[in-house]
């Protein structure tokens, strides 16, 4: 339900006509984390994370997260907000005796002030990347074992699929959109051929379903590795960027995907292979 209820948000953030240049500048220097009760070293906790996550979102360079400097940085996360909200993730159900308001979950919404986060940005050798963000159209194969399809828009069974990845995309604010059922027939497309399909193929049929750039990839679970292996193929500008993950759960797999395309779009290189 949770899944369900951010993907319904990530499609009104992104898709809703007339939304401001202000407000889409105002979103990139917002977080949200979840936090447990409303105590202090709670929401201490919770404005750590917040900053991880504006930080990411701002440059759209993930190396940022690995930065050594950060660590001492995160220390100093209240200094950079605006403003934080709380909204109880139980909001209807009854308090009782074992979920009390210490226990109970909240997500912990954070603003940071603009320019003290570009601040922090440059102590760490990075830039802002507020330039507005094409819609990624998605080509995705999920074979685990004798099962596989491609993750289509109209696709009941991998709907839980599809709502990780909107996750991941509205982490970064980058628009996303699945081709339909009826798409992927028109063009001959399905799990086994996806894979040795050519970028431009979908880079073309991008536009045609309402998208500006196309992402490739598929996903195959291992039991040698325990979890998903998967890879991503996205036009750089210059060639196609291969970039993979292994032995991960497909939240993972489709967040090192998104986190792969922001960090081209961004100007920041492309992404490690693995």
């Amino acid at each position: 339900m949770m899944r369900l209820f951010g993907l319904l948000l990530a499609f009104i953030a992104f898709w809703s006509p007339g939304r401001a240049a202000g407000a889409d500048i105002a979103e990139l220097y917002r977080a949200t984390a979840i936090v447990t009760g409303t105590r202090e070293e709670t929401r201490l906790k919770g404005f750590e994370d917040c900053l991880r996550s504006v930080l990411l979102k701002v440059s759209g360079d993930q190396r940022v997260l690995a930065d050594p400097r950060l660590a001492p940085l995160l220390a100093k996360a209240s200094n950079l907000i605006t403003a934080f909200h709380y909204h109880d993730r139980m909001s209807g159900i009854p308090i009782h005796d074992e979920q009390g308001t210490h226990d109970r979950p909240f997500d912990l919404t954070c603003d940071f002030e603009q320019g003290k986060l570009d601040a922090m940005l440059a102590s760490l050798g990075e830039k802002p990347w507020t330039a507005p963000r094409p819609s990624i159209a998605l080509f995705v194969s999920v074979r685990n074992g004798p099962s596989a399809f491609v993750l289509a828009a109209d696709d009941r069974d991998s709907a839980i699929m599809r709502e990780a990845f909107a996750e991941a995309a509205e982490a970064l604010a980058i628009p996303i959109l699945f081709p339909k059922r009826e798409d992927l027939r028109r063009i001959g497309l399905d799990a086994g051929s996806l894979p040795r399909t050519g970028l431009p193929v979908f880079d073309a049929f991008a536009g045609e379903i309402g998208g500006s750039r196309a992402l490739a990839g598929s996903i195959v679970w291992s039991d040698r590795e325990m979890g998903w292996v998967a890879e991503w193929r996205f036009f750089d500008g210059r060639g196609t960027a291969i970039w993979q993950v292994h032995g991960v759960n497909f939240d993972k797999a489709f967040q090192s995907a998104m986190r792969g395309v922001a960090q081209i779009l961004s100007g920041n290189g492309d992404p490690p292979a693995r």
